[in-house]
């Protein structure tokens, strides 16, 4: 059993309350975060930072005019179309949002044979990649000051690059079919991945997060025995190189995954972070509650259409459910430009109210 990295340094409450939700070593709360997408920022403006400022537990540290309402970030957030590192072109037509790949490069498998994925030392996904001599003093300087020197890859990492680069329809079909070539082409992806998850432990981070979205509305897109075939040996791959340096790891993923969260635990994972809609309170209480951290993705498919009672009551059931004194429960609430500020207010009142004294 490798030591936790985190242990080697000493940290602030916040943190340590995290670590002990993640590790059922007794959190004095629940930690909880809400999650402001830069399309809703960029509606609600004055009105949404006076909430934020009303919640110093859920919001530490904010100060009044320190968000630009305007600003978009990630180039993917931006309307129009752009191609990445990978030679996918994505289509936003919804600032403040996440686009979506419209021509993928490998469409066509003769393109495999003269394909050559980006230098992941030097291009991330969207553009250079980090300074990474600036990336240590970060670490250095978030464990000197009692914070979790957390990094990660983009979103999107394995299973969402691949249909990123043959399209949603060909993936599923060399998956069904068995076609040679998609070992070649995943190959390509993980080899990319362990070379970064490499430097951020060689940079000395203490938790790695990874997001893939591998579910849908209310069903895997794939069998559980294609995910065992295709995904699983690189998801145990990658997390277990993570696990034998002492890194945590923090899992995401949106939809539908109920059957394969036992095999995602297998890998490695700390914590995970599914969605309440896709897979049920009762699904993620049978087959996670006690044996992973759950960081819950609150229902944000409810958030736009409810009543702040309603809010209340769906937090409150979610606490009564997964719940326990030793932690393992995380809450995490997404919030679109289509939740009204009522409610975004209510999910911040009752995270102060039900999740303890510092609730982030």
């Amino acid at each position: 059993m490798v030591e936790p990295r985190h242990r080697m340094y000493p940290k602030n409450e916040r943190t340590d309350n995290f670590l002990r939700a993640a590790e059922f070593r007794h959190p004095r709360w629940i930690p909880a975060t809400v999650s402001l997408m830069p399309a809703t920022w960029r509606k609600y403006r004055e009105d949404l930072e006076r909430i934020v400022l009303d919640h110093p537990k859920i919001f530490p540290g904010y100060r009044k005019g320190s968000h630009d309402f305007d600003a978009i970030g990630d180039i993917g957030y931006k309307r129009g179309r752009f191609r990445d590192s990978w030679g996918c072109v994505w289509e936003n037509i919804a600032e403040g949002l996440e686009g979506m790949v419209v021509e993928h490069p490998l469409e066509d498998w003769d393109a495999l044979e003269g394909y050559r994925p980006p230098d992941p030392l030097t291009q991330a996904d969207r553009g250079p990649q980090v300074n990474w001599e600036e990336a240590r003093r970060w670490i250095e300087g978030a464990k000197s000051s009692g914070r979790l020197a957390s990094a990660g890859l983009p979103h999107g990492f394995m299973y969402m690059r691949l249909f990123y680069l043959r399209g949603f329809e060909n993936l599923m079909m060399d998956m069904a079919t068995g076609d040679p070539r998609l070992n070649r082409l995943i190959e390509i992806v993980l080899s990319h991945n362990i070379v970064l998850i490499r430097k951020w432990i060689e940079l000395g981070v203490e938790m790695m997060s990874f997001g893939d979205d591998l579910g849908m509305q209310d069903r895997l897109p794939i069998s559980p025995n294609h995910f065992r075939k295709y995904l699983k040996p690189c998801y145990a791959k990658m997390f277990g190189i993570c696990r034998d340096s002492g890194v945590l790891v923090y899992f995401h993923s949106d939809g539908h995954i109920l059957e394969i969260i036992e095999d995602l635990i297998e890998c490695g994972v700390t914590i995970i972070n599914p969605q309440v809609r896709a897979n049920t309170l009762e699904g993620i209480a049978k087959v996670a509650k006690g044996k992973v951290c759950i960081n819950l993705d609150l229902d944000r498919q409810l958030f736009p259409f409810a009543t702040p009672q309603q809010i209340r009551d769906h937090i409150r059931e979610a606490i009564d459910l997964l719940a326990m004194e030793e932690g393992g429960l995380m809450l995490v609430a997404e919030c679109e430009p289509d939740v009204p500020l009522r409610n975004i207010e209510a999910i911040c009142d009752a995270f102060e109210e039900w999740c303890g004294p510092g609730a982030g």
